[in-house]
């Protein structure tokens, strides 16, 4: 098979890390027989330089042209002046609304062989956790109407959901759940707000006419955030708003103890997704060769599995990052801080290459 992706290194780490995805895509081509057409694209920081905006419109168009897109990162110091609609993490935002990107899954999972550095008591980490947040990517209080009085001493934002908007986001969870373990947790603060309130009552809806044979619960936002600190093993599939899902994916990324690691997907109607790590363009330590690749990669094995139904291609990254793990190679953020034997982000990707 034959897939066209778009790249988008952006900014600061942002180039290093999609290249050494790339490479790590060609080597799982090669190994199945598939053909990955890469084509470069500017977006962030780097397009205010070339072209005066983040998001020029050959990017736009290049994207929408792909079967999918990996991202890099964007952003840095050296545009933290730009007026707002210049700043560099509005391609972001542009690139999600004209791909039509309004889910994002964002996993959480421990490393067995970094279970030393999960932050939570030692029985969890040795038992481990695998979870998945399903968040709403455009509604909500974070694209609702907002505003001040006349006098600016008194501010409003507004929270605001449809029924599509809400049963559009759970459907992917419902299906992302059949694939794991069939449980799906719909987070809310249905006891305080009405937007949660329809939230509840349109996740069970869905729930009960198509998918009743997914397990399904309920959960308020708060007890989640205990959950996901006293045991997040309860948790396979986490469903829940925009701003939850901004929190929630959030917490759960730093109890794995290991942010380097960890992907993100963002999708939409299409099999078209845009794939990114989760940390940022890390600037201080572009081309040092410090940065990390394993997110990135691991984003590439997301795409390989959402995009393009490709488990078995996904499995194959992903067991060959394990195994790299599990043999004690170790990129200098994840390195005990006494272990002077580090890999640069590099030779991490030459690793993985070899474990493939």
């Amino acid at each position: 098979m034959k897939y066209n992706i778009a790249l988008v290194p952006g900014d600061g780490i942002g180039p290093e890390i999609i290249a050494d995805a790339k490479e790590v895509l060609e080597k799982v081509g090669e190994k199945f027989g598939h053909e990955f057409v890469f084509t470069e694209y500017d977006a962030g920081g780097c397009a205010i330089d070339k072209y005066g905006i983040p998001l020029p419109q050959e990017t736009i168009d290049g994207c929408l042209a792909s079967d999918s897109v990996m991202l890099g990162a964007v952003g840095g110091p050296k545009w933290d002046d730009m007026p707002n609609h210049l700043r560099p993490e509005k391609a972001l935002l542009a690139l999600r609304k004209e791909m039509g990107l309004y889910t994002n899954l964002r996993p959480a999972k421990i490393q067995p062989a970094l279970k030393d550095a999960c932050v939570l008591r030692q029985d969890i980490a040795e038992r481990g956790f695998d979870l998945m947040i399903v968040r709403e990517l455009t509604g909500g209080i974070y694209f609702g109407e907002r505003g001040r009085n006349e006098e600016g001493d008194a501010a409003y934002d507004t929270e605001s959901y449809s029924v599509m908007e809400i049963e559009r986001n759970a459907r992917n969870a419902f299906e992302i759940a059949r694939k794991r373990n069939c449980h799906v947790t719909s987070v809310e603060k249905s006891n305080v707000l009405e937007t949660s309130r329809l939230w509840k009552e349109t996740v069970h809806r869905l729930h009960d006419e198509e998918y009743p044979d997914v397990k399904l619960d309920d959960m308020y936002v708060d007890n989640a955030a205990m959950q996901i600190v006293r045991d997040p093993s309860f948790f396979d599939v986490i469903v829940t708003s925009n701003m939850f899902g901004d929190i929630l994916s959030d917490e759960a990324s730093q109890v794995t103890g290991s942010i380097g690691l960890l992907a993100s997907a963002s999708l939409g109607d299409s099999k078209r997704g845009m794939y990114e790590p989760i940390h940022g363009s890390a600037p201080d330590i572009a081309g040092t060769g410090l940065a990390n690749p394993i997110a990135t990669i691991l984003s590439a094995a997301m795409m390989l599995r959402y995009s393009f139904s490709l488990s078995d291609e996904a499995e194959c990254i992903e067991n060959a990052v394990a195994k790299v793990l599990e043999e004690g190679w170790r990129t200098k953020d994840i390195a005990a801080p006494d272990d002077e034997n580090w890999l640069t982000g590099s030779q991490m990707k030459d690793k993985i290459l070899e474990a493939i």
